[in-house]
């Protein structure tokens, strides 16, 4: 059975941060058949609004918006100061949203991506309530603006708070909004996840964005990644929204060093591009 979704690519496959240079990059995307764009949002006030609003219309492209959780974005941190920046780089975000005409934000929202320590069990309550808690007020301003949140669960090497699907949808269960919901990372999910169905499955309709790229972050279709039980999983729930490929690039120093990327994935940004939107089309029409 073919899935009814749409495909997208996020700009960090060639470049960060986001700025009006980056528009450039839209005829490409366009031309090799990609229906929509993700557009991570390191800092709101490189973003124009009207030039980036312009560039998606002229180029046919829905966007997509994720978010970047740097150190002094943490919602756990014992210091107040630190959910007030990131409440206010949320609401930056919730106003670039609601202008293009993006219908949510993703990203692991609720702690810096970083963040990754043994702690006593009495600590992790303490950072749970804390991000659930702050959550909550973020659901409340995304509502306003008429949007959701897509809450990612990262790998272990990145954050000690939420690694699995289980721990998701335990968290998006205790915020308790209806703004609250969940996005995954099959990059993410190789490492943490037993079975990508069952994690799938277990977001169920809570789903509502896909990243992909292969095991070791390369072009989907050349890799480990377990393909048929993604799709019976995304079958199982009757996912219908956007599978977005999301990798990086060495020449990007500082964005290669957050996520230890050292060397080339790949012989060209542009191939893993195409290549990667050829594999999955052909993959979600089987």
């Amino acid at each position: 059975m073919a899935l009814n979704v749409t495909f997208a690519v996020s700009t960090w496959l060639w470049t960060s941060p986001f700025n009006k240079e980056t528009v450039k990059l839209f005829p490409k995307i366009k031309s090799y058949g990609y229906d929509a764009v993700e557009i991570p949002v390191e800092d709101p006030a490189l973003i124009d609004i009207d030039w980036v609003k312009k560039a998606l219309a002229d180029n046919g492209l829905r966007p997509v918006l994720c978010g970047a959780f740097g150190t002094s974005r943490d919602l756990t941190n014992e210091d107040p100061a630190f959910h007030q920046t990131c409440f206010d780089y949320l609401d930056s975000c919730f106003e670039i949203a609601s202008e293009l005409g993006a219908s949510f934000v993703a990203g692991p929202m609720y702690s810096a991506v970083g963040k990754a320590r043994l702690v006593s069990a009495e600590q992790k309550k303490i950072e749970w309530n804390r991000a659930v808690t702050n959550l909550r007020k973020v659901c409340h301003r995304a509502g306003e603006f008429g949007l959701e949140i897509a809450i990612e669960t990262l790998n272990r090497f990145e954050t000690d708070l939420i690694n699995t699907s289980e721990e998701l949808m335990q968290l998006i269960t205790d915020i308790n909004e209806p703004q609250a919901k969940a996005i995954l990372d099959g990059f993410h999910m190789n490492i943490e996840e037993p079975s990508i169905e069952h994690a799938i499955k277990t977001v169920g309709d809570k789903l509502i964005h896909v990243q992909v790229s292969e095991n070791y972050r390369g072009t989907p279709g050349t890799g480990q990644t377990n393909w048929a039980a993604w799709k019976r999983g995304l079958e199982g729930i009757n996912y219908q929204g956007v599978i977005s490929i999301e990798s990086f690039t060495p020449d990007v120093k500082e964005l290669a060093g957050a996520v230890c990327i050292w060397k080339p994935l790949v012989p060209s940004q542009d191939g893993f591009a195409k290549e990667g939107l050829e594999f999955l089309r052909k993959w979600a029409a089987e």
